[in-house]
């Protein structure tokens, strides 16, 4: 079965609204977990609009399922995950006033750069995964930074599924065996929802782990959180 990674950006956006700690981050981390998500993702940007530093470091006691750490590999991210050391990090290339994650990486053009910083993560232990466009080449590209995984960006598919989703999975479904071919596992994210995940998980071969945030946070309002992961699971079996 395919994991599920819960992001928590928008428990912490909702938070961060009235200046206190209501939602409760931690407790809804907890809840997450014990309601069968198998990952907690966070993505802190510099301005910390959501999630915050030490939200990482306090995420880092009590998450026992695994938590995966993204974001820009800036200094000041590098820091926190190196002190964090989380089971596992996703190298995005979002600019710092990036409203979301909206491109892969170039992975030819910054091989030196991500092999670098994924060198010094996996000396601490920390699985490494680069975000990355479904393109086989930049998929080959990543063979050549060392890193673990690749995480298929699908904006394009969530857009394009609802006119044709042949068409829009195509490319993802090309990827995924290319990745598998060279030794890379296999990771996606951005835009999943209830409507599209079973029929992305259905025709991308090797898929090990989707982290979803927006989507299964606005599902929550209307069926609830715990109902929303069951729902996600079930579709992901």
């Amino acid at each position: 079965m395919v994991r599920l990674s819960v992001n928590v950006n928008k428990i912490a956006t909702l938070r961060n609204a009235r200046g206190g700690n209501v939602p409760d981050l931690l407790k809804v981390v907890r809840d997450i977990e014990s309601f069968g998500a198998e990952g907690i993702t966070i993505h802190p940007r510099p301005d910390q609009r959501h999630i915050r530093y030490q939200d990482a470091r306090d995420l880092k006691k009590i998450v026992r399922t695994e938590l995966n750490i993204e974001g820009n590999p800036t200094p000041d991210f590098l820091d926190l995950v190196l002190e964090v050391l989380p089971d596992q990090v996703t190298l995005v290339p979002d600019a710092p006033d990036a409203i979301t994650s909206n491109a892969g990486w170039d992975t030819i053009t910054h091989r030196v750069f991500l092999k670098e910083v994924i060198t010094r993560c996996q000396e601490a232990g920390i699985r490494t995964s680069i975000f990355i466009d479904p393109d086989p080449q930049m998929i080959r590209g990543a063979l050549e930074t060392g890193t673990d995984r690749v995480e298929l960006y699908t904006e394009a598919y969530a857009r394009e599924y609802s006119e044709n989703p042949q068409d829009a999975v195509n490319k993802y479904s090309e990827a995924a065996r290319t990745a598998h071919e060279i030794g890379l596992g296999l990771n996606a994210g951005h835009d999943l929802s209830l409507e599209n995940i079973e029929y992305f998980k259905e025709h991308v071969p090797q898929l090990q782990e989707v982290s979803i945030g927006h989507a299964l946070i606005c599902e929550s309002l209307y069926l609830g959180l715990e109902n929303v992961i069951n729902m996600y699971k079930y579709k992901l079996r």
